[in-house]
């Protein structure tokens, strides 16, 4: 059974920065590529980033430079730490283990504008 808990998410002000964690209860956390996605209300959920176990990243194009996605295998956690939040990233927030049979999801961190 694999559980993956999200948290850090919260009200930002544009500009501000937020960190979120991602806890996963599954062996072998370090084999997998983890990921970080997201849902805007009415839109389709879309990748944020990606990182291997290798430690190999992806980023789509609308957080590179301002997101930064990282692991603790010892901690079997995985963080998403964003600067320079736009409104546009308003979202809820999921974490994610991709495995070749099917991606394992969290429950999702909401992350919300403040102003």
């Amino acid at each position: 059974q694999v559980q993956l808990v999200e948290s850090g998410g919260g009200l930002v002000q544009a500009g501000g920065p937020l960190r979120l964690s991602c806890a996963a209860s599954t062996t072998f956390f370090s084999i997998y590529t983890m990921g970080w996605y997201r849902q805007a209300p009415g839109k389709q959920r879309e990748l944020v980033a990606r990182i291997t176990s290798g430690g190999s990243t992806y980023y789509a194009d609308s957080v590179k430079g301002r997101f930064t996605i990282s692991r603790d295998d010892a901690q079997n956690t995985v963080f998403l730490q964003m600067n320079s939040l736009k409104i546009e990233d308003t979202a809820t927030y999921y974490c994610s283990q991709d495995r070749s049979t099917r991606n394992y999801w969290g429950q999702g961190t909401q992350v919300t504008d403040s102003s």
